[in-house]
């Protein structure tokens, strides 16, 4: 598609009212005062000059449309008052196209009720002031298909920009669906390999064994299930810090459970590590024997929930437990 500057337009629209004025100019001899045709000259120009005026936004506002209006329905009471609508009046009757650019101005402007209701005005003096045959004769017409045409090619211009601006927000979110989806593939690669990395080894030694383990090895494994346990449900809650506490936790009997619902994706590097350097000495002082570690909802002021328990010395009451720590981090210092 080819995009017309829009200083080029407004040299056009510019050169074409400037085309009116000459006329009008040329014709003062016609009236039979030409005192209301100059002013019409005068109120015609400055509407067109603040119209065409470059301005950042492309519609016209209310104020400068209201104007137009009335400019639209004074000229042709300014100039007509002073022809008579039985003579050959020629070039006299330029506010007729004048009216018709200004209105179309307007209507490319997206001010279209502005526009139609200075077209419908001229219409009704022109049928006052000659009869309805001088719609034709007089450029009445075409001045309303002008504003037509307008109309229809602000109404699709617009429709266009909101295709456009549609689509372009469908790129920017397919992207960042693809940017996701990415990211998420590669985290689960780097995950995959660092959980091949601690895994491999005592995968390998079970296998040497045919699966008779000792009881410390069983013990080892048992832990290693726990850490790869945490790297797929942890997530974004592990940092080299956390899985060392975790692990002294464990190594001393306790039972660990990290869980990560996402509700800290959106931190910043900087406050994460400050959440989880917390976490971590959280963990380390803890002597509970249960501690659970969860993210706490989006958009919760709490960054991350912290739970240890003390299991009862009764192994049958499995009810009676005790809470040694509960804390809340929170997103914000």
């Amino acid at each position: 598609m080819i995009e017309v500057p829009r200083w080029l337009l407004l040299v056009l629209g510019a050169l074409f009212s400037a085309y009116h004025v000459i006329l009008g100019v040329y014709s003062l001899d016609a009236p039979r005062s030409p005192w209301p045709a100059i002013a019409a000259l005068v109120l015609y120009s400055v509407a067109t000059v603040m119209s065409l005026w470059p301005a950042k936004r492309v519609r016209m506002p209310d104020w400068l449309a209201a104007f137009n209006l009335a400019v639209s329905i004074v000229l042709p009471l300014l100039v007509a008052s002073q022809l008579d609508p039985e003579a050959e009046n020629g070039y006299a009757t330029w506010y007729v196209a004048a009216v018709g650019t200004l209105m179309t101005i307007t209507a490319a402007r997206r001010q279209l009720v502005a526009a139609w209701l200075g077209v419908i005005a001229l219409a009704v003096q022109t049928v006052i002031w000659a009869g309805p045959l001088a719609l034709g004769g007089l450029g009445v017409i075409g001045s309303i298909v002008w504003v037509g045409i307008a109309h229809m090619l602000t109404t699709a211009l617009a429709s266009a920009a909101r295709e456009t601006r549609r689509y372009a927000q469908a790129e920017r979110e397919a992207a960042a669906w693809q940017a996701a989806q990415d990211a998420h593939l590669f985290e689960g690669r780097m995950r995959l390999a660092h959980t091949n990395r601690i895994a491999a080894p005592m995968l390998r030694r079970i296998a040497d064994r045919n699966g008779d383990l000792t009881d410390v090895q069983r013990v080892e494994c048992r832990m290693l299930e726990a850490a790869i346990r945490d790297e797929i449900r942890g997530r974004m809650l592990l940092t080299d810090a956390v899985r060392a506490e975790v692990q002294r936790a464990r190594e001393r009997g306790a039972t660990v459970t990290l869980l990560d619902e996402g509700g800290i994706d959106d931190l910043d590097e900087p406050t994460r590590d400050r959440v989880l350097s917390r976490l971590a000495e959280a963990v380390a002082r803890s002597r509970a024997d249960r501690i659970i570690a969860r993210t706490a909802a989006e958009g919760s002021p709490v960054a991350v929930t912290l739970v240890g328990l003390i299991d009862s010395d009764d192994a049958f009451d499995t009810d009676d437990v005790e809470v040694e720590v509960w804390l809340e981090i929170p997103r914000e210092l």
